[in-house]
This record gives C-alpha cells, sequence and structure tokens, in this order.
C-alpha cells in the first residue's frame, strides 16, 4: 500500500510540475504551439520549375516526384501539414511554365521559409560522349550540353547520401560523398558502368561537373562515390541535402508572402473552449456516476491533458481546426477504459471480494477489452497518416497519440490511485464511494 501511495504522489507532482511547465511555456513564449495555416496563417512560396531539360515523356513524373521532394523536406516527420501544390503557368506567363506553391504554416519570416526548403541540388550523372575532352572538375565549359549525353540517373535515384574520408581516393583526410541508388538507380548505374567501362562518367551538381571520373571496371552494388574539393563542412551540407532530397527538377523563387489564417483567432478560441467544455462534462459524468473511481479517473484524465500537450508542444505537432477536433474526440474515449475498469470491478465487488482484490481483479478482467479496442483504434489512425493527405495525417497522429497516452492513464495511472486510496469498499462509506449512479 506504501508503495502505490508514493507513487501517486509521485504522479501527482509530476503532473502538476508538468502542467506548470505547458503553461509558462505558452505565456512565456519560450515553446508556444504551432498553429496550421487555417489557425494562424503563415508564409507562401512560389517556386517555377524549370523542365526544358526533362524530355516530354518524363515531365509528368518528374513534377510529381519535385511536389513529394519537398513535401519530404519540409514535413520530415509528417506532423508540420504544409501544403505543397502545383499549378500549370496561364497563357500570359507561358503554357509550359510550371508552379509549385508551397505554404507554410506558423512560419512568418519568408527568410526563414526559405531555408526550411533549403538548397534545392539538382544531381545528375551523364555519360561523356565519344571523341569528347573531359572538362575540369568545377569547370563548366561553354558546350556542355554537347559533350554530354543526358542525364540517365538524378538525385530521385539516390536512396541515401554519407560522410566518408579518403574511400580509396588515395587522401586519407579527403571529404568525400558517398550515394547508394535505390533499386532502380542500381540497375541503372550497373548497366551503364558495365556497357561504359573505359569511358568518362560526368557527375553533375546544379549543372557544374564536380566529377568527372574514368568507369574501369562495372559497379552492381549501387553505390558511386563523389571526390572532389570538398571542405568537411560542404560535404556534409551536400549529405544533408541529398538525404533530404535532391530535387529532380530545378526551381527558381518567383515570389514570397504571407497568408492569413482561414479560421483565425475565434476558431482557436472556440477549440480551446469547446475542449474545456467536453473536458468538465466528462468530469462530471464520471464523478456523479461513479463517484470516489470516477474522481480519481478525473485526476487521470488532467494528466492524460497535461501529456498530450506537452507532446504537442515538444514534437512539435502542429494542431489545425482537424487535430483539435481529434484532441476533443481523444478526450471522451479516453474515459472508454475507465468505464470498462469500474463496470468489472463493480462486479467483483458484487461478489463479496475485498475492495483491494476487487480492483486488481477487475483491471485484470477489462485489460483485454480494452487491448484490443485500442489496438483496432490506433492501426485505424495508422492507415490514415499512411495513406492521408498533410491535414488528413495531423488528424491521425493527434488521435493515434491519444489513444496511446489515454491507454496508458487508464491501466497505470487510475489503478494506482485507486489501490493508493486504500478505502474499503464493504464499510459504510466505501459502499457509497465505490457505488455507482446518482442516489444515495
Amino acid at each position: 500500500m506504501l508503495r502505490y501511495r508514493l507513487s501517486a504522489s509521485l504522479i501527482l507532482i509530476f503532473g502538476v510540475l508538468l502542467g506548470w511547465y505547458v503553461y509558462s511555456s505558452q505565456v512565456n513564449g519560450t515553446r508556444p504551439f504551432r498553429l496550421g495555416l487555417d489557425l494562424s496563417g503563415g508564409t507562401q512560396l512560389l517556386y517555377k520549375a524549370d523542365i526544358s531539360a526533362i524530355p516530354p515523356q518524363n515531365q509528368e513524373d518528374s513534377l510529381n516526384a519535385l511536389r513529394e521532394t519537398i513535401e519530404r523536406r519540409v514535413n520530415l516527420f509528417g506532423v508540420g501539414e504544409p501544403i505543397v501544390q502545383r499549378e500549370k503557368g496561364s497563357s500570359i506567363a507561358g503554357e509550359g511554365e510550371q508552379r509549385l506553391i508551397i505554404e507554410l504554416p506558423g512560419i512568418t519570416d519568408s527568410n526563414e521559409a526559405i531555408r526550411m526548403i533549403g538548397q534545392t541540388p539538382v544531381l545528375e550523372f551523364r555519360m561523356l560522349k565519344d571523341g569528347a575532352a573531359p572538362p575540369a572538375e568545377g569547370v563548366v565549359p561553354p558546350n556542355t550540353s554537347e559533350l554530354f549525353n543526358e542525364a540517365i540517373l538524378t538525385g530521385r535515384n539516390v536512396s541515401r547520401a554519407e560522410l566518408q574520408f579518403g574511400n580509396n581516393t588515395g587522401i586519407s583526410n579527403e571529404a568525400v560523398v558517398v550515394l547508394h541508388f535505390d533499386a532502380d538507380g542500381t540497375k541503372i548505374f550497373a548497366d551503364a558502368t558495365r556497357n561504359g567501362v573505359g569511358k568518362y562518367f560526368g557527375i553533375f551538381l546544379d549543372g557544374v561537373p564536380i566529377s568527372v571520373p574514368v568507369i574501369r571496371e562495372e559497379i552492381p552494388s549501387g553505390t558511386a562515390v563523389i571526390s572532389g574539393s570538398f571542405t568537411p563542412e560542404s560535404a556534409r551540407e551536400l549529405v544533408r541535402n541529398l538525404n533530404f532530397g535532391a530535387l529532380p527538377v530545378p526551381i527558381e523563387l518567383v515570389s514570397t508572402q504571407s497568408v492569413s489564417g482561414t479560421l483565425g483567432g475565434a476558431a482557436v478560441k472556440d477549440g480551446v473552449m469547446a475542449g474545456l467544455i467536453g473536458l468538465a462534462a466528462v468530469a462530471l459524468f464520471m464523478i456523479l456516476w461513479y463517484r470516489l473511481p470516477g474522481f480519481l479517473a478525473t485526476l487521470a484524465l488532467l494528466i492524460y491533458v497535461i501529456l498530450s500537450l506537452t507532446l504537442f508542444m515538444l514534437v512539435p505537432v502542429t494542431l489545425t481546426a482537424a487535430g483539435i477536433a481529434a484532441f476533443i474526440l481523444s478526450i471522451g474515449m479516453a474515459v472508454d477504459a475507465n468505464v470498462l475498469i469500474f463496470a468489472r470491478m463493480r462486479e467483483e465487488l458484487g461478489k463479496g471480494k475485498a475492495t483491494d482484490v476487487a480492483i486488481r481483479d477487475g483491471f485484470a478482467r477489462a485489460w483485454l477489452s480494452i487491448r484490443d479496442s485500442n489496438i483496432s483504434s490506433i492501426i485505424t489512425a495508422i492507415i490514415l497518416f499512411w495513406f492521408g493527405t498533410s491535414i488528413i495525417k495531423g488528424f491521425a497522429l493527434v488521435f493515434g497519440l491519444g489513444v496511446v497516452l489515454s491507454m496508458f492513464t487508464a491501466i497505470s495511472v487510475s489503478r494506482t490511485f485507486l489501490i493508493a486510496v486504500g478505502i474499503k469498499g464493504e464499510s459504510g462509506i466505501g459502499k457509497f464511494l465505490f457505488g455507482n449512479g446518482i442516489k444515495l
């Protein structure tokens, strides 16, 4: 009993401190919640994609790959909820002009928004034409397009990049970039090196030949080494950009502008009010119907809310109207496990068992139902996150976090509180406190 009371005290202290941290972070603005475009606005960037060097039959795939790469770059963990969409130029701007519109929520500094997009390294691998002299590294001859054939590989074929030193270059401290191709890139690279032994193979970054090595043998492993005049810092930056996704199409920034929230502060205020009303309604029902267990479950629910807000703040999760709706929904679902547990516990008390035994048996009997229902909810959240768009992903993430945290607080926190109280259900006051309904 002493162990459970000590654990309950530590949980309460931890909850209070964590709640104060969340509150002070919002008041002081040290870690404010990130709000989506529909609530707080952000920055819109307009880029122009240059597809002039891409064959017509590959343009559509290249533009789709460009959009996916940019979205992955600005939304690495799937929680930023950016809007990345393509737009075809008008007849005035030019029918062939392709544009990319990127809207970043919560980013009001245009320079920061541009930095999030990052550098745009366009990586290409081209075979030198027969009879042409290879250019010097870092030199862009005026007739580059005539010296080299069209690119057979681009950055979209790179699965990952890493920084190494030396790597058989003969210089132990030389920084090199090692590229690992995906399945398609490995096959293309193996075919190119097998059929091109003795030929020059140009590695281009943003149109500049950074390395033009001679193919000495077939390379079936799908690994290429870029060496040249790299400093450790420049090589590390190139590796980072390539891992984020080297763009398959060159892009040029056309304009930036601020975007106001479509719903604004009123939606945030209404969402917070709805959450408070929902939390109060659930707490009132639990206390009136389940009495002492309901009161303790309400404390566990408050700890669940604090834990959820802390995760939203630290990940950070971008909260849109859909995300707030998912959080409010999760508050109602958070008491499902407690209802099952209390129903089972009441059955055990009805059999004449001691209170502590009834609590343990009630939790044990309810666990299977709680486990199955929460696993099905988690699977649903994973499917929504995997296949949904950015807004659906935000909803799924908040919903999934809520399910996991609510299961933890119901099984661990509520159980600890109930055992720590130590009131016997057989006594007069105990029968009332562990009863149910609003009758005295």
